[in-house]
């Protein structure tokens, strides 16, 4: 798909959609936030949540009391329903808008990087090689890289579109040898229509 493509296609999703009527919405992302408050230096470690939408994942860490947080979605409609939420909260955080395989990010910005449910959309193996490529210039030497995908036993289309579903080794080697692997683990999460999706999730440093 292209970018126009891809824009349109969430735009859509988020017009029609409430932020719990779709398959990947969990009123706290329970596992995100232990893995970040367990590699976080500290309440100014600099966060950023990639398509992150309409998640919860913003409004817990500002809870918790992080305060450099940046939020990535290619949706438009989704970020501002997120703003809404949060009302005058939201002017703490940075906001972009775009496709993280093209949106221009500051090298070496970020401590955490925190994605849930993206990189499992990018079939395309050019997408995948320059999500890396942006993961590798926006994070720190040093700095923590927690992606969530589908599993092994996981769905094989969301939202009308493929994925691509992984085990911890594919995961990793998606990302190559100048991320360590520290840890992986799986979660089966319950939708809000009452079936259940294996998600599995990688926490790597980059060297």
């Amino acid at each position: 798909m292209t970018l126009m493509n891809v824009q349109a296609h969430w735009e859509k999703i988020y017009g029609e959609k409430s932020a719990d009527a779709v398959s990947w919405y969990r009123a706290h992302l329970e596992i995100s936030l232990q893995v970040i408050e367990r590699v976080a230096s500290g309440y100014s470690a600099s966060i950023i949540d990639v398509g992150g939408g309409e998640s919860t994942l913003v409004d817990d860490l500002l809870t918790r009391g992080y305060r450099n947080i940046t939020v990535l979605d290619v949706s438009q409609t989704a970020i501002e329903v997120t703003k809404r939420r949060l009302g005058p909260a939201s002017e703490q955080i940075s906001w972009l808008v775009g496709d993280i395989v093209e949106t221009e990010l500051m090298p070496n910005a970020y401590d955490i990087w925190h994605d849930r449910a993206v990189f499992h959309f990018l079939t395309q193996e050019d997408d995948r090689m320059a999500y890396v490529r942006q993961v590798a210039n926006a994070v720190k030497p040093g700095g923590h890289v927690l992606v969530g995908t589908f599993g092994p036993e996981g769905p094989t289309k969301c939202s009308g579109l493929d994925v691509v579903r992984y085990d911890a080794e594919s995961l990793h080697k998606e990302f190559g040898v100048s991320f360590r692997l520290l840890d992986s683990f799986k979660e089966l999460h319950r939708t809000p229509f009452g079936t259940t999706q294996q998600f599995l999730y990688c926490l790597c440093r980059v060297e």
